[in-house]
């Protein structure tokens, strides 16, 4: 018997994320993203593409809130790729000051998807993210090289669902698959896949996963309004700060002007 899915049981569904980016693509799935750690308990959770690490941050929060034993892995080359756009170091440097909170369960694996898959045990991973290039190639290439890695309690993400420009294929590999397993689409924040692959996913995972097919408009109206708050304060944040720099160098340029002016007039009090 599947436990169903009570929104209001949840400890961490409406939890305040202590980490989100402005140019994160993730911000409106960090509710889901905590409650999946509720609902699921892994006891080893890989992603696959962090760069800002938003949603590596919000699993970590939520394994820590809730005291679980979780192992983390977060596998990026952390240079970027054609879709992410190529960045800096300091992504990298950033994250890994940040993360020192919760490095006694959490590795940061600084290198290519098929290079860290000799790093992870076969039938280890109970929850995998796969978010690096979305190409079909390449997530293809992700999820096939990964799937030995799940448990019989596995569950896979795939983000980027709901995009099909720039050469994204995400939807495409998504389409083949969610008829194979217990799934679901959230189609807000560029969308979201929940693939349940395991033979013995937890029965709060699959309560859920039943609940939301049951009524996906509801659930998916639901989890993109409480995304949209998060995003919503994210660039509120944003544009306070602007607007506090923007003020910043109105009054010091200001006063450089004010400044000038009395030294000015010194001098000619001097004459």
């Amino acid at each position: 018997m599947k436990i169903q899915f009570n929104p209001f049981e949840s400890s961490m569904l409406y939890s305040i994320p202590e980490r989100t980016h402005s140019g994160s693509a993730w911000n409106e799935h960090v509710p889901f993203a905590m409650l999946l750690a509720e609902l699921q308990q892994p006891r080893v959770l890989v992603e696959l593409g962090t760069q800002w690490g938003v949603s590596y941050c919000a699993w970590c929060q939520a394994i820590k809130a809730l005291g679980l034993s979780t192992r983390c892995y977060a596998v990026d080359t952390w240079v970027g790729d054609e879709h992410a756009g190529e960045y800096g170091d300091e992504v990298f440097k950033d994250l890994k000051i940040y993360q020192k909170k919760y490095e006694s369960f959490s590795s940061m694996l600084r290198m290519t998807f098929d290079e860290a898959l000799l790093k992870i045990p076969d039938r280890s991973v109970d929850l995998l993210h796969i978010d690096g290039l979305h190409t079909y190639e390449a997530v293809k290439h992700d999820y096939s090289t990964w799937l030995p890695k799940m448990s019989e309690c596995g569950v896979v993400l795939f983000h980027d669902t709901n995009v099909f420009e720039r050469g994204f294929g995400v939807h495409l590999l998504w389409a083949e698959l969610a008829a194979k397993y217990p799934s679901f689409n959230f189609e807000h924040g560029y969308g979201l896949g929940v693939l349940a692959v395991g033979k013995y996913v937890p029965q709060p995972v699959l309560g859920f996963l039943e609940s939301a097919n049951a009524s996906p408009k509801g659930v998916r109206g639901f989890f993109e309004a409480l995304g949209r708050r998060i995003q919503a304060e994210v660039e509120l944040e944003k544009t306070i700060k602007k607007l506090k720099e923007q003020s910043e160098s109105r009054e010091y340029k200001l006063g450089v002007k004010v400044f000038s002016a009395l030294r000015k007039a010194k001098k000619l009090t001097k004459n």
